[in-house]
């Protein structure tokens, strides 16, 4: 008996590019009582899911113009909740290991079977039951506790949310300036995740990260054969982003040629990509940021003056943390209880005198640098407080931890300094693993016992 979907029929998308395959496929499902939805190619797939509630995607591994498993990664973009069962004559261990990392929830292998594909719909229909139920809990609690909530003590942090609150259901762009580590991604977040395009995809792209060439492939998608090594076809951001929002991180640093594309995009609503001339709409929501003054760009000639209007219709200035200094404590709280919850640790708060260092602390790297001493304060502390000794800024640190000791041998005044760098190495590298200690030890080249020996040792020194 078909699944029903809040009173339809279950609809199936079926991706491959064999017709044959198609046919055999839709006839066993049209017979089994769902409805049936075909794409032979990647961009057809994605344009059906974007227009239609597929319930559930049948998906060939061998695509002519894109691999199975990319298309895979942007189905799960697109739209993350759509169970994906892959399907394909080509099966082997490594495959099904990367399709399942990818978030397929089934792996079958040609030549299909009836029974085989209509009980791994089933299994696909009760894992997403599942799912949903999930979702309607996590939606439930959000309305007790919003994870997308900003830290503000402040009065300016609480000026900045309450404009992001005006504008967070407008199609308005927003342009977020501030310094490096200062919250620019967090609080375009916000407005995305609170605002009525939250169901959609958040996309980030960073301008400053890629070569001229390779940002607007990552930006608009490129057709095969395009330029060297464009082996097939690939969708850009623009497309993940679809009635989304396009967050570009360190817009002042996009080169000009593709800031006369991004003006196409907010004034036409649509682009083409590299190497195309297929005109592709999209509906985007835009939020910029940056760290450089984009007025002075704009004089001397390294930013568009048009684009800077179009993006500056909202202007949100996010405030270093050193300005901040009512917000400190209560971003370093918040960061302790989402460390000490990850790891399984029992660290309630901070001694007063951490809590003064935290205080005079002039904060270079701002909250992510606050952030990365709170994940290696966690980490490392034996105590069920955080204290002075825990705690270690890369600028300034404690005077009687920063250089050797001026009297002893070579080796009693090394150990110390030689100690620091070891647990500083640690740390990150446990960091890096999301504090998975086989990991970490692999990268290292030491045992896990080795591992465990040292943090005993940073514990107890």
């Amino acid at each position: 008996m078909p699944l029903q979907k809040e009173l339809r029929t279950y609809r199936i998308l079926i991706v491959d590019d064999e017709e044959g395959i198609r046919f055999g496929l839709k006839n066993i499902l049209i017979r089994s009582g769902y409805e049936s939805f075909e794409a032979e190619t990647g961009e057809k797939a994605l344009e059906i899911i974007r227009k239609s509630e597929i319930d559930l995607v049948l998906l060939d591994i061998k695509l002519k113009h894109i691999s199975g498993l990319e298309l895979l990664s942007q189905i799960r973009n697109v739209s993350p909740d759509i169970p994906v069962i892959i399907v394909t004559g080509y099966g082997t261990i490594d495959s099904a290991v990367d399709a399942m990392q990818r978030g397929a929830c089934d792996y079958i292998l040609k030549p299909i079977e009836k029974k085989q594909i209509l009980h791994a719909i089933q299994r696909a229909a009760g894992w997403k039951k599942i799912e949903d139920e999930n979702y309607m809990l996590k939606d439930e609690l959000s309305k007790q506790h919003d994870p997308h909530a900003l830290i503000a003590r402040g009065e300016e942090m609480k000026g900045i949310i309450t404009l992001a609150d005006q504008i967070k259901n407008s199609d308005c762009n927003v342009l977020i300036s501030g310094e490096t580590g200062s919250g620019k991604e967090v609080v375009a977040e916000y407005i995305h995740s609170t605002g009525n395009r939250k169901d959609k995809n958040f996309v980030t792209v960073n301008c400053a990260s890629l070569s001229e060439d390779l940002l607007s492939s990552e930006l608009f998608g490129h057709v095969k054969g395009s330029f060297t090594g464009a082996v097939e076809h690939k969708l850009g951001k623009c497309d993940l982003a679809h009635e989304g929002t396009l967050f570009l991180d360190e817009i002042g640093e996009m080169p000009i040629s593709i800031q006369v594309k991004l003006l196409r995009i907010i004034d036409e609503k649509c682009f083409e990509r590299v190497g195309g001339v297929k005109k592709i709409h999209t509906d985007i929501r835009l939020i910029a940021a940056t760290n450089r003054n984009l007025e002075e760009m704009v004089e001397q000639g390294l930013f568009r003056e048009d684009l800077y209007y179009r993006i500056h219709v909202i202007r949100l200035h996010i405030p270093p943390l050193r300005e901040r200094t009512d917000d400190i404590i209560a971003l370093a709280q918040h960061y302790l209880n989402q460390y000490t919850k990850r790891y399984r640790k029992q660290i309630s708060g901070f001694s007063d005198e951490a809590v003064m260092q935290l205080k005079s602390y002039p904060w270079p790297g701002n909250v992510r640098e606050l952030k990365n001493i709170m994940h290696r304060a966690v980490l490392l502390s034996p105590e069920e407080i955080i204290g002075i000794q825990d705690i270690a800024f890369s600028a300034s640190p404690c005077p009687e931890k920063s250089s050797p000791a001026e009297t002893g041998t070579l080796k009693d005044r090394l150990e110390p300094v030689i100690a620091r760098y070891e647990a500083g190495i640690i740390s990150d590298a446990l960091q890096k693993h999301e504090g998975n200690k086989s990991r970490a030890a692999r990268e290292l080249g030491i045992t896990r016992q080795t591992l465990l020996a040292k943090l005993r040792q940073f514990s107890n020194s």
